[in-house]
């Protein structure tokens, strides 16, 4: 009888597992195969290359650059996003009559595509746009940028209109995290004598590690596979200048080029990995529970 409901319960896993396996690994080995090979759209025959497609990513410059302006826009969006996130959310944790009203606005933008976004911000941050248009009615004419047309500016820009449209998000997940903390620990801080402060970073952040936790690997992963607002923001440009991982993948595959898509395809994989999963298991053992 136990084996048999040992049995029923792999009968229950076994179709989720079967079709993570056909969508999900299947194709991520393949994938990792083709990698290795110059795999293009005007040849048939597949020829093993070893680590050339690699070695070409390390040695063109844009293919450079866009694991550059990957990382800075990564690093800047899960700063920003958590950052921000976190004030809002011991902010409107307060007693405040338009608490309610707020946490509905701050956290209405990330119900809306990023696509919307950033077709909504690209007019906006134009040389003419309303955004130079308010600075200068403002007197604040030395702020006024190229936003999207300055070499230097344009990744940056694009990540801070990532931050806007998310941080509402990780507020959101930050308020469930303070809401299921105990005032009991607060009211035993005050009547030891302590402050505010040393209450926030003696009994607040330790409590909210797991929601840090969720928010650090929801920002890291998504600003390592930055794609949409990038492409329809600036398409990579000026130039090159705002090229990323994703839409180097988009034009190599593009060009016919898929064995090398793959292989950045591949290389990206394996840096969400690297990065995500050592961040998991250091945050986790950090955790404690009330």
């Amino acid at each position: 009888m136990k084996r048999a409901k040992n049995l029923y319960s792999y009968y229950m896993v076994f179709p989720a597992l079967l079709i993570y396996s056909i969508f999900f690994v299947i194709p991520a080995l393949a994938a990792f195969y083709y990698s290795f090979t110059d795999w293009r759209l005007d040849r048939i025959d597949l020829k093993f290359i070893g680590w050339d497609n690699f070695e070409k990513i390390f040695s063109d410059k844009t293919l450079i650059l866009a694991l550059k302006n990957t990382a800075i826009f990564a690093v800047v969006t899960v700063a920003g996003k958590n950052i921000i996130g976190l004030l809002l959310a011991v902010a409107l944790n307060m007693r405040l009559k338009t608490k309610n009203l707020l946490r509905a606005i701050f956290y209405s933008p990330s119900i809306l595509s990023i696509l919307v976004i950033s077709i909504l911000f690209t007019p906006m941050l134009r040389t003419e746009g309303t955004i130079n248009h308010v600075l200068e009615a403002v007197g604040l004419h030395s702020l006024s940028q190229a936003w999207l047309t300055n070499p230097s500016l344009v990744i940056w820009t694009i990540a801070i209109v990532s931050i806007w449209q998310s941080a509402g998000f990780q507020m959101a997940i930050y308020l469930a995290g303070l809401q299921s903390i105990s005032q009991e620990y607060y009211e035993a801080a005050t009547i030891d004598g302590a402050s505010s402060w040393k209450s926030f970073f003696k009994i607040t952040l330790p409590l909210l590690l797991p929601a840090i936790n969720i928010n650090l690997m929801l920002t890291l992963i998504g600003g390592l596979k930055v794609f949409s607002e990038v492409y329809v923001m600036t398409g990579g440009g000026p130039g090159n200048a705002s090229q990323v991982v994703g839409t180097i993948i988009l034009r190599s595959f593009g060009e016919g080029n898929w064995g090398l898509g793959t292989a950045v395809n591949t290389l990206l994989f394996v840096a969400v990995t690297i990065i995500a999963i050592p961040l998991l298991i250091f945050m986790r053992r950090k955790e404690v529970t009330e």
